[in-house]
């Protein structure tokens, strides 16, 4: 079986993105993950999901962007969704990676055109969650976060934090006092013993640590998680305070526990899904499969099929 080490190792590789883009069947099989080129191809899966009870959040797909120009076609894609979305009044808000603005190239460049997007979407009443990618710009994402939350509502900006860091809850404790709107997810980048609990015990005890803490702040917060273990302590969790389902959501990636996105819904709960699109798929796609190393199975299943 291939490891999750070696999944995320080729999620790296463009050399072989390139290769793999050469085979239709392979791209097709990323249909399952991600949801299609372009906004207006995503726009009917987002209505279908609306239909069954969720929201969503519009992810276009592009890391670490390598030039100016580049950063500002992200900017425009994402003011594009934003005017898409109330075109066509469907019930999404917008995700974001600040590599894709920029963040590599210089910081005070991710920051102005985060900010962008953040106006934007604070003109048109709706909220951008600040996505958190691997831990060597963890500090620089919070600092950018900061300042666009100084600057906007609660209900404009939000960022995720993720529970493999040992720093996480840390993080926590102190964003919750801003307020911020923040979604706990355990984390999907290979992280070196030195920042990352190596252990998934461990990685899940954090999890409900900082997850118990975001609930008792009284704060909007997502709950990112497909772990049934971390839905079931969630759920007791905010049983035995007295915290209704109205005050959290649970969120999912598109095409991940489909089953347990629909019972889910069926039981009430608040559940956005996270609906990334985008040529650059790549890289997502290959980490969706070191989450669950099995899912390569599907894979190889699928391309043998022809």
């Amino acid at each position: 079986m291939i490891t999750r080490s070696a999944l995320i190792w080729l999620s790296r590789q463009e050399g072989l993105k390139d290769f793999a883009t050469r085979f239709r069947y392979f791209k097709k099989i990323t249909t399952r993950f991600v949801a299609g080129d372009t906004i207006d191809e995503t726009i009917p899966i987002i209505r279908q999901l609306n239909a069954e009870n969720c929201t969503a959040s519009f992810d276009h797909l592009n890391e670490s962007v390598g030039t100016e120009a580049e950063a500002e076609n992200e900017v425009t894609e994402y003011q594009n969704i934003l005017a898409k979305i109330d075109e066509t009044k469907i019930r999404s808000n917008v995700s974001i990676k600040l590599t894709q603005f920029g963040l590599g190239i210089d910081q005070e460049l991710a920051y102005r055109n985060a900010r962008r997007v953040v106006e934007e979407a604070h003109r048109r009443g709706n909220f951008v969650r600040v996505d958190m990618e691997d831990s060597s710009v963890t500090q620089a994402t919070i600092d950018i976060f900061k300042r666009l939350r100084g600057e906007f509502g609660l209900d404009n900006v939000g960022i995720v934090l993720q529970s493999y860091l040992y720093r996480t809850y840390a993080d926590a404790q102190e964003l919750v006092k801003l307020p911020a709107r923040i979604r706990i997810c355990k984390g999907a980048y290979l992280e070196p013993p030195e920042v990352a609990f190596p252990d998934k015990k461990d990685v899940d005890a954090n999890y409900i640590k900082v997850m118990q803490l975001l609930l008792a702040s009284g704060i909007y917060h997502g709950i990112a998680t497909h772990d049934p273990k971390m839905i079931d302590a969630t759920i007791d969790f905010a049983k035995r305070e007295g915290i209704g389902k109205e005050k959290y959501e649970f969120q999912m990636l598109y095409g991940v526990r489909r089953d347990l996105q629909r019972q889910l819904a069926r039981d009430g709960f608040n559940l956005r899904i996270y609906v990334p699109y985008g040529k650059h798929w790549y890289p997502y796609f290959m980490r969706r499969l070191a989450e669950r190393p099995a899912n390569v199975w599907f894979v190889l299943k699928n391309l043998a099929k022809g």
